[in-house]
């Protein structure tokens, strides 16, 4: 059971204090809450947990399978485990019979709310303002120390950040007015987006893709123009082979962030396609639907590769787009009512963070330095980063699969002891000389 939130004011010290609670952190808080030797708070400014709900279209799944849940990887006898929660909620042999092992998104969204509800350590409806540092006395390391807006103050050699990416707008689409919608907020605008003459989705990773066969399979229905625009030369597939998979190992990771700072960002820009392509599947299905729409006449849809956004106004209820067609190097415009920008996350330093960005390690780029243990400050032990670390930690960062051992390695280096087996060696193929 959750544990009701503290009265205004409240001072504790903890061991630690997670900031945010998206999977990553909410599997942490699983993964800690038998251990009795750390006192963990979670604290989330949302009321409840949510995870991409403006991207619960029917039938979208996860892109990784049910055993990168918040707990499995790292403890398969978990109570918080995927499949506990299937057992819990009757769909056990439903989802055995299914034989699929991606589960829905929403189903995925279901089961973190599941886990969350059963857990002491969380604080919802709590926003942190400020965090500071107090340096200790001659005997004892300094503390965090944690302040919320209802005024409450907490204490913890530790912080985990667990504030996730926020939704990324263009450059281009900076102060632009109307109504345009990230994809992060699509369902809930759908059905005004449908009811406007023409719409432009912009991006082309899978919550493009998505949202494009969504508003492809209903064209017919509200009779509007649909454009589907990438910078990108094509709609490129997500790379899930076997040998591939195998980057998401403990191996490549410590590969990978032993590169020079340069190579690793030229190669975050090269892998893209390893964590940010389509799946194969909906690429395919969006080219059968395109088929069988056109077998009546030619549909009023575009899709314009190799175009990127330049510059966009609003007036009237139009948005001009200028776009670039950078293989040819021509500039050319394109008007739609509609705009749906599905362009994705990018972190950003929290503002509470401002007091203590002198105990925080920057890269050359101005992003964090995150050490191989996951932790961005001086002393390499104090706040640990939770994703965010694609030019430090490969593609194994946003990756579900890889939650739990990233988790079981921050708790091994918060209890100065292994808890939970740390895998050093998974992989066939081997990276470095």
């Amino acid at each position: 059971m959750t544990a009701l939130p503290e009265s205004p004011g409240t001072e504790k010290n903890y061991d630690f204090i997670g900031i945010g609670l998206g999977p990553f952190n909410l599997g942490l808080a699983c993964l800690t809450e038998p251990i009795a030797e750390l006192d963990g708070l979670f604290l989330e400014s949302k009321p409840d947990f949510e995870w991409h709900s403006g991207m619960f279209l029917e039938g979208a799944h996860l892109q990784t399978p049910f055993m990168s849940d918040l707990v499995t990887l790292a403890d398969p006898t978990s109570p918080y485990s995927f499949l506990n929660y299937l057992k819990a909620s009757g769909r056990l042999y439903s989802f055995y019979i299914r034989e699929n092992f991606y589960p829905l998104r929403i189903e995925y969204d279901d089961y973190c709310r599941w886990a969350a509800g059963q857990l002491s350590g969380i604080r919802f409806n709590t926003t942190v303002t400020e965090v500071t540092y107090e340096d200790g006395d001659v005997n004892g390391d300094g503390v965090y120390v944690v302040r919320t807006q209802a005024g409450d103050v907490y204490r913890a050699s530790h912080l985990v950040l667990g504030t996730g990416t926020p939704p990324y707008i263009p450059e281009a689409c900076a102060g632009l007015g109307g109504d345009f919608v990230h994809n992060s907020r699509y369902r809930q605008h759908k059905r005004e987006l449908q009811a406007k003459k023409s719409i432009t989705l912009v991006g082309s990773g899978q919550s493009a893709a998505e949202i494009y066969h969504d508003l492809l399979s209903e064209i017919d229905v509200h009779g509007y123009r649909l454009n589907w625009v990438t910078r990108s030369p094509r709609f490129f597939p997500l790379e899930y082979t076997k040998l591939t998979l195998e980057m998401t190992s403990p191996e490549y990771v410590d590969y990978f962030h032993a590169l020079p700072e340069r190579t690793r960002y030229r190669l975050q820009s090269e892998q893209k396609s390893l964590f940010k392509g389509i799946d194969g599947e909906l690429i395919d299905a969006i080219f059968d639907l395109l088929y069988q729409k056109n077998l009546t006449g030619p549909l009023p849809t575009r899709l314009l590769t190799n175009s990127s956004l330049n510059s966009a106004s609003y007036e009237n209820g139009t948005y001009t787009l200028g776009l670039r067609q950078e293989e040819q190097g021509k500039d050319y415009e394109l008007h739609s009512e509609g705009l749906v920008l599905a362009t994705g996350y990018r972190y950003a330093e929290p503002e509470f963070l401002k007091p203590v960005r002198d105990r925080i390690r920057y890269d050359e780029q101005g992003n964090h330095d995150v050490a191989r243990n996951y932790a961005i400050d001086t002393t390499g032990r104090g706040i640990f980063l939770q994703n965010s670390g694609v030019h430090t930690h490969s593609i194994t960062s946003p990756d579900l699969g890889m939650g739990a051992y990233r988790n079981a390695y921050i708790i091994r280096e918060l209890l100065g002891t292994e808890y939970y087996p740390v895998e050093k060696s998974i992989a066939f193929q081997e990276f470095a000389v």
